[in-house]
């Protein structure tokens, strides 16, 4: 049951914008800016998804760049 939650969790990275490739660690990461507090907070609650979460549209990003 755990690993279907983790599954779950993994797939919405995937499709996050704040989810992006970084050369540097050579790996994809979650590049969202969060303060201590909010780091804090997000580290000692268990969720079954995150609550930062946005869904990236790449279709709806060119659009607004036409």
């Amino acid at each position: 049951m755990n690993d279907k939650k983790k599954k779950t969790q993994y797939t919405s990275c995937d499709t996050c914008m704040y989810y992006d490739y970084d050369e540097y660690m050579d790996d994809n990461v979650c590049n969202l800016n969060l303060d201590e507090d909010e780091m804090i907070r997000f580290m000692q609650h268990p969720y079954s998804s995150c609550p930062y979460y946005k869904f990236y549209d790449e279709y709806k990003m060119v659009q607004k760049q036409n």
